[in-house]
């Protein structure tokens, strides 16, 4: 049977609308030669989710998001995605919102969960939003940025302050300062030169010094090793002897013993003293005064005057 060339023609038109639909649908991430399930999930904010973004469970593709559209009057959104797998899990699982970096775009990972009823196609599940690499920069940065902002603020108040001091009378004190301060610094580097070479002229009398320090230094631990070698205790106990033998002396003294002791403190011994002094006092006066009486001398027997009494001098 021959075909004709508009049978030939339908036959073609017809096989290229079916690979069409089949590229187009394998585009998207569908397969319709599988069977497959529809799920949904509701979000406030799907965060950039887009239509035919892939659905993975633990890390495998396994279908692809066909479409979001607006819930409610409220600005809920209603993703519908497709799970072609025949992988089981619960109602209850998770569709999470994840990733989202500088270069690609968000995906939706189911997370399964086995406890509960086995989930259907037309089930919704329950919608969640994993925080992406830009949430988590954003929320690091966000403080830095305020901390940044008051820093840049505070230098720009220390400026404006700084400005208002150095005003051109304060920048020329300053100017003049700086000027007296290197020329201070000259003058220290010059007196550090004149100590440096006076240093190394006065080195030899210096290492002499240092070797005088040395020998002094090590006839003094002689002279501490000499003095460490003497009894000190007995030094110690003749001397406190000697102090005992004036302490008794002295007791004696005070309490008349001796004749040291009466002399001091007997009174009549002074008062026979005394007696003893002035009648020697007269006795010299008189030799003075009457020679003769006391020395006689005569060639020719010469008869002596009858004495006459001195007139006292001492009185």
């Amino acid at each position: 049977m021959k075909l004709t060339k508009e049978v030939k023609t339908a036959l073609l038109v017809i096989v290229a609308i079916i690979l069409l639909v089949f590229g187009y649908s394998f585009l998207k991430g569908n397969n319709l030669l599988e069977s497959n399930r529809t799920f949904y999930a509701v979000y406030d904010n799907v965060e950039g989710l887009a239509k035919s973004s892939k659905v993975t469970i633990n890390g495998l593709q396994v279908g692809s998001v066909t479409d979001i559209t607006f819930l409610n009057e409220k600005g809920k959104l209603l993703v519908s995605m497709t799970v072609q797998s025949d992988f089981q899990f619960s109602d209850n699982s998770v569709a999470q919102i994840y990733g989202g970096g500088i270069i690609g775009g968000k995906s939706m990972a189911i997370l399964p969960k086995y406890e509960g009823s086995q989930a259907k196609s037309g089930d919704t599940l329950i919608g969640e939003i994993d925080e992406g690499l830009l949430e988590l920069v954003n929320d690091r940065l966000t403080p830095l940025q305020k901390k940044v902002e008051n820093a840049v603020t505070s230098a720009d108040s220390v400026l404006t302050g700084v400005t208002k001091i150095l005003d051109p009378e304060t920048q020329k004190n300053l100017k003049e300062s700086i000027k007296k301060f290197n020329n201070s610094m000259e003058s220290f580097q010059g007196i550090t030169a004149s100590l440096d070479g006076l240093l190394s002229e006065n080195s030899g009398k210096l290492n002499r010094t240092f070797t005088n320090l040395d020998e002094t230094s090590a006839n003094f631990n002689k002279f501490s090793d000499t003095l460490a070698q003497v009894n000190m205790n007995k030094l110690v106990g003749d001397f406190e002897n000697v102090i005992n033998d004036f302490q008794q002396i002295s007791n004696d003294l005070n309490n008349g013993k001796g004749t040291a002791g009466k002399l001091l403190n007997d009174e009549s011994v002074y008062n026979n003293l005394d007696n003893a002094t002035r009648q020697l006092e007269e006795l010299l006066q008189d030799i003075k005064l009457n020679p003769k009486r006391y020395v006689h001398f005569s060639v020719f027997g010469k008869n002596n005057k009858q004495y006459e009494k001195p007139e006292d001098s001492l009185k």
